[in-house]
């Protein structure tokens, strides 16, 4: 079954922006944190660190399937011309 390359790029580019929105959101939780509370489940930090958790599990997820797209023939490698 062949895949358009517009469907696969919106499934990779999508999976970037999710990454990103994640990031976003850990950076908030860091910066509206109070100065000298510990840390427990329900905290900046917490939410922070679950955050983080979140953008480092869809980048190895985004990463999984775009080599298992490749393997499955829906994408191809392109690669950068060398010598002209």
């Amino acid at each position: 079954m062949q895949y358009s390359g517009g469907i696969m790029k919106f499934i990779v580019v999508s999976g970037l922006v999710l990454v990103v929105i994640a990031l976003a959101s850990a950076g908030v939780f860091m910066l509206k944190r109070p100065g000298g509370q510990p840390a427990d489940k329900g905290s900046a930090d917490g939410r922070m660190a679950k955050a983080l958790a979140v953008r480092v599990g869809l980048s190895v997820a985004l990463f999984l399937f775009v080599l298992f797209a490749a393997m499955m023939g829906w994408i191809r490698p392109g690669g950068l011309p060398l010598m002209r």
